[in-house]
This record gives structure tokens, C-alpha cells and sequence, in this order.
């Protein structure tokens, strides 16, 4: 079994990874202390993906609740889904972040990492064969960043070979909920460059329009926000969990989803998204599903996909959906929208299918887009870090907390590199004499004699 090992950082990241828990308990038919409750077999034949068997039949989440205070915890352990988890995986301190970086990466955090890192020993030691690891966190506050770049730095350098990823919630183009954001974003955005092999973006202020234009609910709150984000984390999960036609799970994904070992952050989406009071007058089918995920509107970051190219995306259809069907719907989409996506991968959709819908839907899918518009997100940061660090802004706090004004500049830089990237990508054509299989000693030498400019197609 392939088993992935959940880590929820911050305020954040433990109410998203509250909803992901209870949307996947559901779906396995699972109570809310952990007993089967469900009537098909399926719901149990890979349930040990997420979940540990305890000895009295418990199904425990293999799940560690990370925060440096204790608030947020103590709400979880007094939910109603509370229950499910090991009480020996809460694991805080007392005083906070307060919104600061260097508090997590550095002093409160570096104590309180040593702890976290032995549960996730102790978990890794009773699985049979890891898979890897994903992370639930904020880039805006002090814990998710600070603490979660360190959790996923120390990750990194004790399971070098097991897959890394991260739901990341990043910031909003209108609305900031800290002060010092822009700091915290662009120094973990140079930790997930380095450690990460791949980061789902998300962002609240699109979950909100999404809330409010598609599903037409009056005053959405985060619990609402948080059962989007819910529904694409147990989609990208699903053909771990479940049996499909066509399978697919981390390493597959992340080796279709990422050309370039840099460029590895994602948009997402899910469908059918429609307002409960339309559901009995629309009928979904998979035409109407792939519409929807290439909706702009349906991007759950406030990115215009529009406004780059498509390197790779991919397609997770859960149902009884035939296969022909996808692939007919996905040829129309790369032919009818060939301008936004780059023309040197040819075949660049994944698509994956799995026989178990979600629970009260009888199909859905889950997109992934590894789009170079997402530099939109990194260029506004940027700026606002520019404007805040050229007058040395609040920085004695981070300072004081044992971090040197060089950091600040090397993850900028960092930063500035990942946009050329991006852009270098977005803006590469396709040259008409493309070298052939000749070895590579021929190759090196003709492109060494060729000074000519190499023509190119529009």
C-alpha cells in the first residue's frame, strides 16, 4: 500500500485539513469516532492510504495537527470529528507566531520541530511502503509559513526520495489579512522552490467569488471556503484510495505535472460546482465538466489562466464515465484552445478515472494546470516586498528573532529567477529543425558551428 503521511500547520492549515478529514471519512464510511459505518467493500480496500487500523477496528487518521499555540487544537479536539484523530499527534506550543517568519523558522518553531519530527518518524516506521508526504498550510502568517518551510526543509533531508507536497493558501490580489504578508510569502516561496515537488495554490479571495458568483450563497464563512478546498484535495487523492480505470497517484501525477523541477505550482479546480437551488435543472455530463474546469471563474486562485499558457494540466473524472468520452473531450479542448497551451509538449492533459464518485454527486473531476499565469501571483508579492523592504519596514522584528537582512534578499532573488523562468517557458517556441536521435557529441558540435538564427513558428 502507498501510504501519505497529512501534516496541518497553522491556524490555516488545520481548519483545511479538518475539512479534508471529515470529507474523506465520509467517503470510506467512516463515523465520526473512526468505525466502519458504510455498506460497500471498496470504501476499505485501500482505506490504509490515509488511515492507520487501530486495534479495537478504530480507522485513525495518519494526520499530525501542528500549531504554535494551542487555540485552534483544542477547537479541533473538541469537534465532533475531534475523536478521530491520535491524541499524540497534537503537537503546539504555547506563546504563537504572531505573524512572524523568522518565529517560526527559527525560535519557537525550531524547538517545537524537533517534536513534530518524531511523530513523523513513529508514523513512517508502521507504514509498508510511503508514499509520501502533503502539507496543509498558509504562506500570509507566521506558523504555516515559518514553521511549515522548516517542517518541509527537515521533510526533505531525512526522506530524500518520497514525494513532497503542499496546499498552500496564497495571498489574495484585493485583501490581506497581515500586515507583513508580502515578507512571509516570498520567504517561503524560496523554501517551496527548494524542498516541494509540487504546491496547489489557493486563495480566498477566489474561493469567495467562487462562493458567491457560481454556488450563490449570500455571506459565505471559512467553512464553506474550506469544503472547496476539501473537495480537491480527496479528488487529487482518489486514485490512491479508490480502484479506476485509469490510475494514477503522487509520482505519476508529479512526473506528468512538472517539466521543469522549478516550475512546480499549480491552479486548481472542481466540478460540478452549481448553486443547490439550478442542480435539479442542470444535467452533468462530462462535456459539461471539462467546460467548467477550463472556466476561468472556477480557478481556485484569483489567476486568469488567459493570461499565460497551460505547460501541463491535469484531469481526475470520478464516476461511471466512459473513457472514450474523456479522451474525445480532452482532444477538444487542446484543439479549440490551442493558443493557451505551449506547443513543444504535444500531448500535455493527464487524465485519470476513478469508479467512486464523491459522496451525494454521481460524477465529478478535479483540475490541475500548471500554468505559467500563475507569475502573477509571485509579481504582485514582489512589488508590495520591494516597496516594504526598500525602507527596511518592520524588519527589525524578524531580525530580532535571529534572522540576517541577507536572507531577505537571496529569497527575493530567488523569486525574480522563478519569474524569468516562467516567462522563458511561456514566451519558448518551436523551432522547425529539431535535432534528431544523433548522439550527443554531433549535437554539441552542431549547435556550436550554427550562429545563424534558428527560424521559428508562430
Amino acid at each position: 500500500m502507498r501510504e501519505i503521511i497529512h501534516i496541518q500547520a497553522g491556524q490555516c492549515g488545520n481548519q483545511i485539513g479538518h475539512a479534508f478529514w471529515e470529507s474523506i471519512a465520509q467517503e470510506h464510511g467512516l463515523d465520526v469516532n473512526g468505525y466502519y459505518v458504510g455498506d460497500n467493500a471498496l470504501q476499505l480496500a485501500r482505506i490504509n492510504v490515509f488511515f492507520n487500523e487501530g486495534s479495537t477496528g478504530k480507522y485513525v487518521p495518519r494526520s499530525i495537527l501542528v500549531d504554535l499555540e494551542p487555540s485552534v487544537l483544542n477547537g479541533i479536539r473538541q469537534s465532533d470529528f475531534g475523536r478521530l484523530f491520535r491524541p499524540d499527534n497534537f503537537v503546539h506550543g504555547q506563546d504563537g507566531a504572531g505573524n512572524n517568519w523568522a518565529c517560526g523558522y527559527y525560535t519557537d518553531g525550531t524547538d517545537l520541530s524537533d517534536k513534530v519530527m518524531d511523530v513523523v518518524r513513529k508514523e513512517a516506521e508502521t507504514v509498508d511502503c510511503l508514499q509520501g508526504f502533503q502539507m496543509a498550510h498558509s504562506l500570509g502568517g507566521g506558523t504555516g509559513s515559518g514553521l511549515g518551510s522548516l517542517l518541509l526543509q527537515r521533510i526533505r533531508e531525512e526522506y530524500p526520495d518520497r514525494m513532497l507536497c503542499s496546499y498552500s493558501v496564497v495571498p489574495s490580489p484585493k485583501v490581506s489579512d497581515t500586515v507583513v504578508e508580502p515578507y512571509n510569502v516570498v520567504l517561503t516561496v524560496h523554501q517551496l522552490v527548494e524542498h516541494c515537488d509540487a504546491t496547489f495554490c489557493i486563495d480566498n479571495e477566489a474561493l469567495y467569488d467562487i462562493c458567491i458568483r457560481t454556488l450563490k450563497l449570500q455571506s459565505p464563512d471559512y467553512a464553506d471556503l474550506n469544503q472547496l478546498v476539501s473537495r480537491v484535495m480527496s479528488g487529487v487523492s482518489t486514485s490512491l484510495r479508490f480502484p479506476g480505470q485509469l490510475n494514477s497517484d503522487l509520482r505519476k501525477l508529479f512526473v506528468n505535472m512538472v517539466p521543469f523541477p522549478r516550475l512546480h505550482f499549480f491552479m486548481v479546480g472542481f466540478a460540478p460546482l452549481t448553486a443547490m437551488a439550478s442542480q435539479k435543472y442542470r444535467h452533468i455530463s462530462v462535456h459539461e465538466l471539462t467546460t467548467q474546469m477550463f472556466d476561468a471563474r472556477n480557478m481556485m486562485a484569483a489567476v486568469d489562466p488567459r493570461q499565460g499558457r497551460y505547460l501541463t494540466v491535469a484531469t481526475m473524472f470520478r464516476g461511471r464515465i466512459s473513457s472514450k468520452e474523456v479522451e474525445d473531450q480532452m482532444l477538444a479542448v487542446q484543439k479549440k484552445d490551442a493558443v493557451y497551451f505551449v506547443e513543444w509538449i504535444p500531448n500535455s492533459i493527464k487524465t485519470s478515472l476513478c469508479d467512486i464518485p464523491p459522496v451525494g454527486l454521481h460524477m465529478s473531476s478535479t483540475f490541475i494546470a500548471n500554468s505559467t499565469a500563475i507569475q502573477e501571483i509571485f509579481k504582485r508579492v514582489r512589488l508590495q516586498f520591494r516597496a516594504m523592504f526598500r525602507r527596511k519596514a518592520f524588519l527589525h522584528w524578524y531580525t530580532s528573532s535571529g534572522m540576517d537582512e541577507s536572507e531577505f534578499t537571496e529569497s527575493e532573488s530567488n523569486l525574480q529567477d522563478l519569474l524569468q523562468e516562467y516567462q522563458q517557458y511561456q514566451d519558448a517556441p518551436v523551432s522547425d529543425n529539431e535535432p534528431g536521435m544523433e548522439d550527443d557529441l554531433m549535437l554539441a558540435d552542431t549547435e556550436m558551428q550554427n550562429t545563424e538564427a534558428v527560424p521559428m513558428v508562430e
